[in-house]
């Protein structure tokens, strides 16, 4: 019987070239989209399921909530001093170690290098992250000081064929030269983690913080990871649950302006699983760019669709050739065979259809898969057999994709009654309903690609609005250079500077603490005359030619002028007590944005000159709070994604304590670039030149929100062939079963024309109905996406229509030429056809 099955479902499929091509094409499509996203979605869903002890180890993060405006920011960053009081309260907690980001300057045989990536740590780090090494001993490899680990990729770089166990490097930084032994090769970590490690150096905080020692006691501090591992069958939620009060008892009041504050106010902390770590919500000072499950469930339903929009063209091809099948069906049933085995050769055949299409699809997947994971930068992989193979998935796939889009044509064929089909004069042709069901499967399928154009449209605008909109400043001809923080330079800083205002093509130039997409964040507390309560503000040095140099427009009061003394707010590095104290005595000048001078309660800039607000600039100890006068207001400029809330900032102008150089050039890019590198070289030879263009940064900044556009575009185009597909099956099978009332009509008089237009229209009709589905759905997901930017797009009536226009468009072109052919043919042809 099975064997019989097997025959006539072969030669059905042979028999109907074009209805299995077409099946099979759509299904090996829709299958092949669904794999590679599914691939994505356990590589997103399985992030550093590959660590040993990954149920135990955690991360401890810290989440902000500004009192003023209510704005979150969530970090997966935690202060170095809560690894000792969480070891102190919760005897739950076996290890702990604190990873310090960090850039030193790399020497080896006297060459200076850069480095990413790198880490310090303060403790055995193998005994919270057990990292996998190639050499060495995980117990000794950072077991004191001045021991040092490589990846395998790092230890290539430095060292080339060499072994590097027992090689030295010395790395500056701070200022402070020390040299490290190599201990250990790590093995490149894999691309699902959100780990992103080049090197690790054991080393000891007290002395590298000696300079500021507050970093190792204050909770405001962020310049770290926390790791800890928990001791089998601890409860992590009963953990976070005492937080809460753990804060309390550790986080020390303290006092500005006479008011008692509490840095822990204003925070929240939480253990956080490294598995959920890529996906979570704190994405805020993270070592590798993280998602968030919105997007991966995003992706997910879109698989779905499209296979789904596959299974559509089955159930809508198979109920329309429904007439070609009919005398089959009655034949069969006065020959004896039963409505059960009717179903079940029906739905083998939808089976067979769906295994070959699932050959087809796994070859094109094994094709693209390479090609996509290039695009998303991870690794994809598609294995078989094993732990992580996917042939038991694979044939689940075949079998639900048989059964959903064969069991309705099984069930709709098998009840053909054999008197009425075997009658001269019936066909069976159209069923009560078969038109109905399949206009609405139409509808839905168009509904699917018009919401996905409309996405992607929108996705992509906010990109282009994201990369071009106004930012506040110049953002063409400038080059940022970064490093100039680094101690080393400090006693030839000023003369590097005056070389590169001379080189040919630079206009001017600016340093400051905040650049284009710098990561640091520096608050301070503001009091405002007449309000109880402080507000954080950012805090940022910059020099008197940052904001020429940047273009900012200064909309009140003055800019800074290097030949006031009161406007310079230096103070050396280490603090000195008297310093620090004339400051706060003496106070100092700043210039402020436009949205500080919202929020300190200015009707306009021009009302902010002149009055005096009070920050904690200093520690208590040295006066605490220091009377601070706004001399200037520059307009607001957004220095960092527009995802991220804009800054109110108070600017100071600082001769020395800079990060970034902003230069503003003209002429060849490339040409200025070489000369300035020229002279940084010349000048500085211990110290590696890093810059970048200003748009490249921009550029790297969306690239995520680029991407995400042309994955969007992808799935449009996949979703509209797969429809468009099923819709020339559909309208050729419609327009053969009318080929004698096309016939008759032509007799009648009825020209070409109007023909053409009766078939079109009966196929644009659903796609018309599709928008009223589509537009609403598209709208409300994509209002929530956007309102995830600081700074949007204006959600209007232009890409809805655009995508629906789009669609009939599509819709006419995939059946006008077919319906123009039919429409030609002779009537004598079609008045002999049945």
């Amino acid at each position: 019987m099975w064997r019989n099955y097997l025959t006539v479902g072969l030669r059905s499929l042979l028999k109907s070239r074009t209805y299995a091509a077409i099946n099979i094409l759509g299904l090996a499509t829709g299958m092949a989209a669904c794999l590679i996203i599914l691939l994505f979605v356990r590589n997103e869903l399985t992030f550093d399921a590959w660590l040993p002890e990954a149920e135990r180890t955690f991360q401890f993060q810290t989440y902000y909530t500004d009192p003023n405006s209510g704005e979150r920011d969530n970090l997966q960053m935690a202060p170095y001093v809560a690894q000792a009081a969480l070891k102190k309260d919760f005897p739950q907690i076996a290890a702990a170690v604190h990873l310090l980001t960090a850039g030193p300057v790399v020497l080896r045989n006297g060459e200076a290098s850069e480095i990413s990536d790198m880490k310090y740590v303060d403790g055995p780090v193998f005994d919270v992250l057990d990292l996998p090494l190639a050499k060495g001993d995980p117990r000794t490899a950072l077991a004191k000081p001045g021991d040092m680990v490589l990846t395998e990729s790092e230890a290539q770089r430095r060292f080339g064929d060499q072994n590097p166990m027992g090689q030295t490097l010395t790395l500056i930084s701070r200022g402070m030269s020390a040299d490290y032994r190599v201990t250990g090769v790590l093995k490149d970590l894999p691309k699902a983690s959100h780990l992103k490690i080049s090197m690790l150096a054991r080393y000891d905080p007290v002395s590298y913080w000696a300079d500021t020692p507050d970093f190792l006691r204050q909770y405001g501090w962020q310049s770290g990871w926390v790791y800890v591992r928990l001791k089998p069958g601890a409860d992590v939620a009963a953990i976070n649950a005492q937080l809460p009060q753990w804060e309390k008892r550790n986080i020390p009041d303290e006092f500005f302006g006479g008011r008692r504050l509490n840095q822990g106010d204003d925070m929240d902390f939480a253990l956080v699983n490294v598995r959920d770590v890529h996906l979570g919500h704190a994405q805020g000072g993270s070592m590798s760019p993280g998602n968030d499950r919105r997007s991966i469930i995003t992706f997910a339903i879109v698989a779905v669709l499209i296979l789904g929009m596959a299974c559509v063209n089955f159930v809508n091809l198979a109920t329309a050739r429904a007439s070609q099948r009919a005398r089959e069906v009655a034949l069969r049933k006065v020959l004896g065979a039963n409505r059960r085995q009717l179903i079940l050769q029906f739905i083998g055949e939808s089976v067979l259809m769906s295994a070959v299409a699932m050959l087809v699809a796994l070859a094109l997947t094994e094709l693209l898969l390479p090609l996509v994971s290039q695009f998303l930068g991870a690794d994809l992989t598609l294995h078989y057999f094993g732990s992580d193979g996917l042939i038991l998935p694979i044939l689940g796939l075949v079998l639900v994709v048989g059964v959903a889009g064969g069991a309705y044509p099984a069930f709709y064929l098998s009840r053909f009654q054999p008197a009425r089909v075997l009658k001269a004069n019936k066909s069976a042709a159209d069923a009560e309903g078969s038109g109905r069901l399949r206009s609405a499967l139409v509808v839905a399928q168009f509904a699917v690609s018009i919401g996905l154009i409309i996405c992607t449209a929108l996705v992509y605008a906010q990109t282009l609005y994201a990369r071009h909109s106004d930012p506040g400043y110049r953002r063409e001809g400038l080059i940022q250079i970064s490093g100039i923080s680094r101690r080393q330079l400090a006693p030839v800083m000023d003369t590097i500077v005056r070389e590169i205002e001379k080189v040919d093509g630079v206009v001017a130039t600016g340093r400051t603490t905040i650049g284009i997409d710098t990561k640091n964040n520096t608050n301070a507390g503001v009091i405002v005359p007449g309000r109880e309560n402080p507000m954080n503000m950012g805090v940022y040095q910059v020099d008197t030619k940052f904001f020429d140099t940047m273009g900012i427009r200064l909309l009140a009061g003055r800019p800074f002028d290097i030949n006031r003394p009161i406007d310079d707010s230096y103070r050396p590095i280490p603090q000195d007590p008297a310093a620090e104290r004339a400051f706060a005595a003496r106070g100092a000048n700043a210039v402020i944005n436009e949205l500080a001078v919202q929020r300190l309660g200015f009707r306009s800039p021009q009302e902010a000159i002149g009055k005096q607000v009070r920050m904690g600039l200093v520690q208590d100890e040295f006066g605490g709070s220091v009377p601070v006068t706004i001399i200037g207001v520059v307009q607001n400029s957004r220095f960092r994604s527009v995802r991220d809330p804009m800054d109110a900032i108070f600017f100071f102008y600082d001769r020395a304590r800079h990060n970034e150089m902003l230069v503003r050039y003209s002429g060849d890019p490339a040409a200025v670039l070489a000369r300035i590198e020229a002279v940084w070289k010349r000048l500085a030879p211990e110290v590696p030149f890093s810059a970048k263009f200003g748009d490249d940064i921009v550029r790297d900044l969306y690239h995520a929100e680029e991407a995400r556009a042309q994955a969007f575009a992808a799935f449009a185009l996949l979703a509209v062939i797969v429809g468009c597909l099923g819709l020339f099956g559909l309208s050729a099978f419609t327009a053969q079963r009318r080929t004698k009332e096309i016939g008759i009509r032509k007799v009648l008089g009825a020209s070409t024309l109007r023909i053409v237009q009766l078939l079109v229209w009966q196929f644009s009709r659903p796609v018309l109905i599709a928008n009223l589905i589509a537009w609403p759905v598209a709208w409300w997901v994509m209002r929530d996406w956007l309102n995830g930017f600081d700074a949007r797009i204006t959600l209007t009536p232009l890409p809805f229509l655009l995508a629906g226009g789009l669609a009939l468009l599509i819709a006419v072109a995939t059946i006008g030429a077919h319906s123009f052919r039919v429409a030609r043919t002779n009537p004598i042809h079609a008045l002999r056809y049945e």
